[in-house]
């Protein structure tokens, strides 16, 4: 039976209350690439619907067809969905321009990083906080402060959504459509009883004893798609989250690993041991983790909040989720709110040397006000970086309604943002290598505090 249910729009909209920590002050960067040393946008934009109608008027089928090149995920109904739906959208706003997709290849961003390096990278780019300062250090991403497009985005952003949009060297690289995500753990229910574990698992000991008992039963207990080394990144920190409510946002400025992260490490190293990971864990892609959970295979699974409506499609009732466990109960129950994500800047870049900058900007911009407003009207998430002055038309999982009745209200904090690209890195390749046998926590550190260190 189908457990989904409607919850109204005012109810969403009243969650998205959690307040973050605001972002840093700006820097007085030499901005080449501002508007002012282009040409200037003519467009007055003092509110989403005027940037609509003014990307609109500037439309005309008279004018030449501007065509684009976009790269963005495009693999499931998370991903393919929203850029569908906005592609459509375009096309009525923007007749005269044609995007061109380049989907992302599961490559931990492998793929942009050497078009970064050739200089061919797309006009336009779904991306990261990583990607962006790369990026914008080696001249390859437009900076946005003074485009109207930004004015307006500015203005319509949910409460708490500013580190999402503003970077912390207080500069704009791109326009988001999520708000602040985080990583949870989903597992299968029905797995669960009849392996006889018990859910929410609140500690590591309590990782181990289930680790053994699925794969007594011939289960993975834990699918990962580690060959995208972020989603290794991310595990590490919801561990060390259970300590340090700020996560990496503590390695800014420190010589050393700090002891809640060199714990979680250790914890990681043990929980690879006790076979909580597949062997090929760090040579599998999404598409083959996911599918081993959906499949029954494998009994919990690693990823954002964003999975809910997948995971839900594909399992039904038998899929619930959980937040990470902790050293012991105690702070398992102090820290279950404190959530594994941070409001790190992210959504659609503009490449620094595309021949249509103007034109690109605006597309950004719109592309990312029609996902968000896909996700919220169509998906019913309320973690959409703008306000949406549509209603929800989506039957909403059972899970995303646990999610804003139980989990939003009650968040104490995110992690903060780590600004060091190089110890990203690190953090990186180590964190997949936690998932190698004969890899220890030491070798992690080591590793690490040389990286902090340069």
């Amino acid at each position: 039976m189908n457990k989904w249910t409607k919850i109204s729009s005012v109810a969403l909209t009243s969650l998205m209350t959690v307040s973050l920590a605001a972002c840093g002050a700006g820097g007085d960067k030499n901005n080449v690439n501002s508007p002012a040393a282009a040409e200037p946008a003519a467009t007055e934009n003092t509110a989403p619907a005027a940037a609509e109608t003014n990307s609109n008027a500037a439309a005309t089928p008279e004018e030449s067809v501007v065509k684009l090149t976009i790269a963005t995920n495009h693999f499931d109904d998370d991903t393919s969905k929203p850029y569908d739906y906005a592609v459509a959208e375009l096309k009525k706003e923007m007749p005269n321009v044609e995007l061109t997709l380049q989907p992302y290849l599961q490559d931990n961003g492998q793929k942009l990083k050497t078009q970064m390096a050739t200089g061919d990278m797309p006009d336009i780019v779904d991306t990261s906080w990583d990607i962006m300062q790369i990026g914008s250090k080696s001249g390859n991403i437009l900076t946005l402060d003074d485009y109207p497009e930004t004015a307006a985005f500015k203005q319509d952003l949910n409460k708490g959504n500013e580190p999402k949009l503003i970077a912390p060297d207080g500069h704009v690289y791109g326009y988001p459509y999520a708000g602040t995500e985080f990583i949870i753990l989903y597992y299968n229910k029905k797995l669960f009883e009849e392996a006889g574990v018990q859910a929410p698992i609140k500690t590591i000991d309590q990782l181990k004893d289930a680790a053994k008992k699925f794969n007594d039963k011939g289960i993975i207990p834990l699918a990962i798609f580690s060959k995208e080394k972020w989603i290794g990144n991310s595990l590490l920190q919801g561990f060390m989250t259970r300590e340090d409510p700020k996560g990496y946002g503590d390695l800014n400025g420190a010589a050393e690993a700090p002891a809640a992260l060199q714990l979680a490490a250790k914890q990681v190293s043990e929980l690879q041991a006790a076979g909580l990971f597949a062997k090929n864990a760090t040579n599998t892609n999404y598409d083959q983790a996911s599918s081993l959970f959906y499949q029954g295979k494998a009994a919990m699974f690693v990823n954002g909040q964003w999975e809910i409506s997948s995971s839900q499609k594909n399992l039904g009732d038998n899929v619930d989720f959980m937040n990470f466990p902790a050293k012991d109960e105690a702070t398992y129950e102090s820290a279950k709110f404190a959530m594994n994500g941070a409001g790190n800047p992210g959504g659609f870049a503009v490449s620094a040397r595309s021949a249509n900058k103007e034109i690109a900007v605006k597309v950004a911009a719109f592309m990312a006000r029609k996902y968000a407003e896909y996700k919220y009207t169509q998906v019913g998430t309320p973690i959409v970086s703008i306000k949406i002055d549509k209603p929800i038309t989506a039957q909403v999982p059972a899970m995303l309604t646990r999610l804003g009745q139980e989990i939003i209200p009650n968040i104490t904090s995110f992690a903060t943002v780590l600004n060091n690209t190089n110890v990203t890195l690190a953090i990186d390749d180590n964190s997949q290598n936690l998932l190698v046998p004969g890899f220890s926590a030491d070798q992690f550190v080591t590793n690490l505090n040389k990286a902090l260190k340069k």
